[in-house]
């Protein structure tokens, strides 16, 4: 009898791999020369998942934006962590902008992968079980096809791959 495979897929991030990005962008900030006497905040509210970032004008609101999205890079976190919900002036002149942060896989895409996997005629099942995707099937060559598949499509969160069994 041969035994079943599976992985999940799910959106959730490493959180300390987080922290020490936004770490990173608070040390490189305060050297910058473009952002010296210049107030800003790089603030992460853990519980309301939220990341606030100030600063005195729009382009260091887009600089500051930059830093953050390349440090997140290189913590091998996705940019689409990130999903901007507004923009707007804060006290003393300066400028505020609000980011969710993005762990979860929305019901109406998890439904679109899952019919995407089925799509492929592949012996695997699809299931979605909570925030995450359970993907079943008794070939490892079949649920490696999956995963490339699924990584080579556009997708709005940003998914990761685990549990491989």
């Amino acid at each position: 009898m041969a035994k079943e495979h599976s992985f999940d897929i799910t959106a959730k991030i490493d959180l300390q791999n987080f922290k020490n990005a936004i770490n990173l962008v608070d040390r490189e900030v305060a050297n910058r020369y473009d952002f010296k006497g210049t107030p800003y905040e790089v603030n992460f509210r853990e519980k309301e998942k939220l990341l606030i970032l100030v600063a005195s004008s729009d382009n260091k609101l887009d600089a500051l934006k930059d830093i953050v999205i390349s440090k997140f890079l290189k913590q091998g976190l996705s940019s689409k962590v990130l999903d901007e919900l507004k923009v707007e002036d804060a006290s003393g002149g300066t400028r505020k902008a609000t980011f969710k942060v993005v762990d979860y896989i929305e019901t109406k895409e998890a439904k679109k992968i899952t019919a995407d996997i089925k799509k492929m005629k592949l012996k695997v099942t699809a299931q979605i079980e909570g925030d995450s995707i359970r993907v079943k099937g008794k070939n490892l060559d079949d649920l490696q096809k999956v995963i490339k598949e699924i990584r080579s499509s556009e997708w709005e969160a940003p998914l990761t791959f685990e549990n491989m069994r």
